[in-house]
């Protein structure tokens, strides 16, 4: 069995970044109800959000990933996974949990991620700090998929495509 956590240290800045203005808030004007409960539901996603666990249980022959202590969680059985690959997600992916064209998202710091395709076609994106672990627990046991050596240098030499002059473009 393998699992590893992935702490949220991106989503735990921009949370820091917004408690020192609830400081200056409530040395400002004191605390109220308003700002003892903008406080709350700051510490309740540092919580529910506070990373992002990857589990592969070989003996139930289950891929399972969860945010923060588990109330938001995936299980998918072997036999559902069609392929699995590593990638790496770009700005748009962000953080947290989202449907991008790519699929589904789940995120909580960094670029690296898994690529799970389903037999129906569903794909799944799931942030790790530790892809090479995640592939190595799931050898043998689904496909794993490897970016070909033409799709590496097609994705790193196609040119941007050219897009229409906007009306407040300098140039």
């Amino acid at each position: 069995m393998y699992q590893h956590t992935q702490f949220a240290w991106a989503i735990w800045a921009i949370l820091a970044w917004i408690a020192t203005f609830l400081v200056m808030a409530i040395v400002l004007s004191g605390s109220n109800a308003a700002i003892l409960l903008f406080a709350g539901i700051l510490l309740l996603v540092a919580v529910l959000f506070y990373g992002l666990t990857i589990k592969v249980d070989t003996q139930s022959k289950q891929f399972t990933w969860w945010l923060g202590p588990g109330l938001i969680k995936k299980t998918l059985s072997f036999d559902e996974i069609t392929a699995v690959r590593a990638v790496k997600n770009s700005l748009r992916h962000g953080i947290g949990m989202k449907i991008t064209n790519d699929g589904w998202v789940y995120s909580v710091s960094g670029f690296s991620a898994v690529e799970i395709t389903l037999q129906d076609g569903m794909k799944y994106r799931v942030g790790t700090n530790d892809q090479a672990g995640v592939l190595k627990a799931l050898t043998g046991e689904v496909m794993i998929e490897e970016a070909s050596s033409a799709e590496v240098e097609k994705a790193t030499l196609e040119p941007e495509k050219k897009r229409k002059k906007g009306a407040f473009d300098l140039d």
